[in-house]
C-alpha cells in the first residue's frame, strides 16, 4: 500500500455523483478518474473492469449497488470523488454519500432529461440544504438535446440553472464544450479514447458563449452584495470577481451550475474538475448535525481546530482487508495509532492504519484532516451512525436520514442445520446496508427480512447463497393483525380445583372497555372490601395480559382495551397468585366474546412517483388494493402521490408498480395506524388463522 499524503481541510472538496439509473455516473465517475490522472486507462461498466463497480454482484449485474469512492488531485486541491447507485433499491449509499460531501452533481441524460429517481434526489438534497449541480451526459447521442434538457430541468425543480459548460454541437455532430467561466473551448481528441484537448472557442459559438457568460456574471453577483452594487454600477465582473461571487453563491446554494460532456469521449471533464477544484464548496462551510445529553439539537461547524470528533458513514466488509469503517471526520484530525472513544458505545477504541482508497484500492495516510473521508480497518466496535471522538463526550451525531423499508419476504434456511448460519449473515447484511432490516417475528414465528426493493433482497441472498453454501426459502410474509372489542362488556370467572391438599381457587369480575385506537392498554384495580386481597392482584393483570396475547376471534393480540377487575373472591387457604391469573384470563376471554370483537389491520402511508402517463393505471390499482388517494401534485411530468392502503394489500407492491410503469415509477410506505376490517376480508383473515385460535383451559 502507498503512502500518500493527506490534505488540509481548506484543500478538501468532496462531491457525490447522482442521479436516475442509465444516466451515466460511474462512466462519468471512471473518465474523471482518467482525466485527472488517477488511472491509466477508463475501462467499460461492460468489461466488469471500472473503479466504481468493483464487487461481483456489480461487475454480474453491470450496475452499481455500493457507493464507491476515489480522489483526484486538481490545482493544488484533493477532490473525493463517490460514484452512486441510480436504483432506488440501494438508495441508502447514496445518502450515505450526501451526508459525507458538500457538492452534489445530479446526472441527467441528454435524451431523456430528468427522470424519477433525480427528482427523489433533489428533495433529499432541499430538505439538506446541500449545494447542487447538474452534469448532462450522452451528448452525442442522435436525440441529445442541451437546451431542453436545461428547460427540463428550470421546470421541475423550479430554479433558474446556469451554464458552466456548452455543448459544441450535439448528436453526430458533437465535437467538445465551451468553458463559459474561463472563456476557452474543450474539443474531443481523435476517437475520444485521449483526454479533450484545449483551444479557443470556434467562431460561431462566441456570441452563444458571451451571452451564456452575461448570466454567469449575473449569478456571480448574487452572492455577495457588495458584489451585487459593483455589478449595478460597473455592468460586469472581473474574472477574479466572478470565482468569489460563484464561491459565495454556490456554497449558499443560490446558484445552480450545469456542465455538459459525454464522458465516453473524455468530453467536458477537465472544465468540471476545474470548477469542483476552483469554485466547489470545501467542507469549512458547512456543519453536521449533532444532539447533547440532553436530545437538544446542535449544529457542529466542519473545524479543524477542534477536538477530533467523527461520523461512521459506512461498513463493508472485504475479503482481504477485513471490516472497513468509512469515518466523515467533524472537527479536528485522526492520526494513526490513536486511542478514540466510540460515544456510542461507551467503549474506547485503538484506531491502527488509516486508509484513504480509489475504488477498491486502500492507500495510507498519517492523518486525516475535518472535511476528509477515510478508512479504518478491523475495529471492534464501530459500525455505521458510531459517533467517534477524542475522548469522553456527550454529543451524538445525528444518524444517516435513511428512508424505510418497502419490501418484506420470510426467509428460512431449507437445512435446520444452517439457520444460525443464515441469521449471522442476514445481521452482517443489515451492517452493510442499513435499509436493510432482519426480524424475527415471534408473533409469527417467521424471520422476516425487508429492504428498498425486491432486487436489493435477491442480490443479498444470493450473495449468501453463493458465499456459504446455504440453500433458502422465501414466501410473502404474514401481516401482523390485531383484534380489540367495540363494546364494553364484563364476565365472572372462578378457577376452582381439588387435587388433595391445598386447592386452587379464586374468583374474578372483570369489565372491559374499548379504548381510542392507538390507547393499548389500561388495567384498573376496582375492588373494595378486601374482596380481592392486594397481593393477588398482579396475578388478575398477568392472567389479563395472557388472555389479550392471542385473541378470541383469529388469535391475534388484543389492542386498546381497558380491563377493569370490580370484585371477586378468594379462599384463605386455596387461594393463590396463580388461581387468580387463570380466572382473569378466562374471564376476559368471556368478556371479549360479549364486546363485539373486530379485527385491525396495518393501514399504510404511500407515496408514489410515476410519470403522468401511467397516473390513471396506478391510481386504478390502488383503487383495486383498498387504497384511499389523498391527493395527487404533478410537475414536468412527475407526478406524486398521497394515499393510504393496508399492509396486506401492499406486500408485493413494488413488484407491482415496476410491473404498471415499466420499472420508472417508485414510493415509500411508512405504518400510519390500525384500521377495522370485516365482511369477506376478516373472514379470510380468520380462515387462515384455522389451527391458531386459543382454546379456554384452567391449565
Amino acid at each position: 500500500m502507498v503512502d500518500i499524503m493527506s490534505y488540509t481541510t481548506d484543500l478538501i472538496k468532496n462531491v457525490s455523483i447522482a442521479g436516475h439509473g442509465q444516466t451515466g455516473k460511474t462512466t462519468l465517475f471512471e473518465h474523471l478518474l482518467f482525466a485527472g490522472g488517477v488511472i491509466p486507462k477508463a475501462e467499460t461498466v461492460e468489461s466488469g473492469k471500472t473503479t466504481g463497480d468493483s464487487t461481483p454482484e456489480e461487475i454480474e449485474r453491470k450496475i452499481s449497488i455500493h457507493a464507491a469512492l476515489a480522489h483526484i488531485e486538481r490545482n493544488g486541491k484533493k477532490i473525493n470523488l463517490f460514484d452512486t447507485p441510480g436504483s432506488s433499491d440501494f438508495t441508502g449509499d447514496v445518502i450515505l454519500t450526501f451526508r459525507a460531501s458538500e457538492f452534489a452533481i445530479l446526472t441527467v441524460d441528454a435524451r431523456s432529461g430528468v427522470q424519477i429517481e433525480t427528482i427523489k434526489l433533489w428533495r433529499n438534497l432541499e430538505r439538506r440544504n446541500k449545494p447542487r449541480g447538474f452534469f448532462v451526459t450522452k451528448m452525442d447521442d442522435e436525440r441529445a438535446d442541451f437546451d431542453k434538457a436545461l428547460q427540463d430541468i428550470k421546470e421541475k425543480f423550479r430554479v433558474e440553472p446556469v451554464a458552466i459548460t456548452l455543448p459544441i454541437g450535439a448528436g453526430p455532430n458533437y465535437r467538445g464544450v465551451i468553458d463559459v467561466l474561463n472563456e476557452k473551448a474543450y474539443f474531443v481528441e481523435g476517437d475520444g479514447s485521449a483526454v479533450e484537448k484545449e483551444g479557443p472557442i470556434p467562431d460561431d459559438y462566441k456570441e452563444k458563449a458571451a451571452a451564456a457568460r452575461e448570466k454567469l456574471i449575473e449569478a456571480a453577483a448574487e452572492g455577495d452584495d457588495a458584489l451585487m452594487e459593483h455589478y449595478i454600477d460597473k455592468g460586469s465582473l472581473t474574472a477574479e470577481e466572478m470565482h468569489t461571487g460563484l464561491i459565495e453563491a454556490l456554497a449558499e446554494h443560490k446558484i445552480f451550475p450545469v456542465f455538459a460532456g459525454v464522458a465516453l469521449k473524455n468530453s467536458g471533464l477537465l472544465p468540471f474538475l476545474d470548477f469542483a477544484a476552483d469554485i466547489g464548496p470545501n467542507p469549512l462551510t458547512a456543519k453536521d448535525v449533532a444532539f447533547d445529553a440532553e436530545g437538544k439539537e446542535l449544529a457542529v461547524p466542519i473545524d479543524p481546530g477542534k477536538a477530533f470528533s467523527a461520523l461512521v458513514i459506512k461498513t463493508a466488509f472485504d475479503q482481504f482487508s477485513g471490516k472497513l469503517s468509512w469515518l466523515k471526520v467533524i472537527t479536528g484530525k485522526l492520526a494513526a495509532d490513536s486511542e478514540v472513544y466510540n460515544v456510542s458505545e461507551n467503549k474506547k477504541e485503538k484506531v491502527g492504519k488509516l486508509y484513504i482508497c480509489q475504488g477498491k484500492k486502500l492507500e495510507e495516510v498519517h492523518e486525516l484532516f475535518a472535511g476528509d473521508v477515510g478508512i479504518v480497518t478491523k475495529t471492534a466496535t464501530f459500525k455505521t451512525n458510531d459517533t467517534v471522538s477524542a475522548g469522553d463526550t456527550s454529543i451524538n451525531f445525528l444518524h444517516l436520514r435513511l428512508p424505510e423499508p418497502v419490501h418484506s419476504v420470510a426467509v428460512n434456511a431449507v437445512a435446520k442445520k444452517d439457520d444460525d448460519k443464515l441469521g449471522e449473515n442476514l445481521i452482517r447484511a443489515t451492517e452493510e446496508d442499513k435499509t436493510f432490516r432482519y426480524l424475527f417475528n415471534a408473533e409469527t414465528k417467521e424471520t422476516v427480512i425487508s429492504g428498498m426493493g425486491e432486487l436489493q433482497i435477491n442480490i443479498i441472498l444470493d450473495k449468501i447463497k453463493a458465499n456459504q453454501k446455504i440453500e433458502m426459502e422465501t414466501h410473502i410474509p404474514s401481516v401482523a393483525y390485531r383484534e380489540t372489542i367495540t363494546k364494553k362488556s364484563g364476565a365472572e370467572y372462578t378457577h376452582k380445583k381439588q387435587t388433595g391438599g391445598h386447592g386452587q381457587y379464586g374468583k374474578v369480575v372483570l369489565e372491559i372497555v374499548p379504548l381510542p385506537r392507538g390507547e393499548k392498554y389500561q388495567f384498573v384495580n376496582a375492588t373494595f372490601g378486601g374482596s380481592v386481597p392486594k397481593q393477588y392482584i398482579p396475578g388478575v393483570e398477568k392472567g389479563v395480559l395472557e388472555a389479550m396475547a392471542a385473541g378470541t376471534m383469529a388469535a391475534y393480540p388484543v389492542v386498546d382495551v381497558e380491563a377493569k377487575i370490580t370484585d371477586g373472591k378468594f379462599h384463605p387457604v386455596d387461594s393463590s397468585e396463580l388461581s387468580f391469573k387463570l380466572a382473569a384470563r378466562n374471564a376476559f376471554r368471556e368478556a371479549m366474546r360479549n364486546a363485539n370483537p373486530t379485527l385491525l389491520e396495518p393501514i399504510m402511508n404511500l407515496t408514489v412517483f410515476v410519470e403522468e402517463k401511467y397516473l390513471g393505471d396506478v391510481m386504478s390499482d390502488l383503487s383495486g388494493k383498498r387504497g384511499k388517494i389523498s391527493g395527487e401534485d404533478s410537475v414536468g411530468g412527475i407526478a406524486e402521490i398521497k394515499a393510504q392502503a393496508p399492509q396486506s394489500e401492499l406486500l408485493r407492491y413494488s413488484i407491482d408498480l415496476r410491473s404498471i410503469t415499466s420499472g420508472t415509477g417508485s414510493f415509500s410506505v411508512e405504518f400510519d395506524h390500525y384500521a377495522p376490517i370485516s365482511g369477506k376480508t376478516a373472514e379470510e383473515v380468520m380462515k387462515a388463522r384455522e389451527g391458531h385460535r386459543i382454546l379456554d383451559s384452567d391449565e
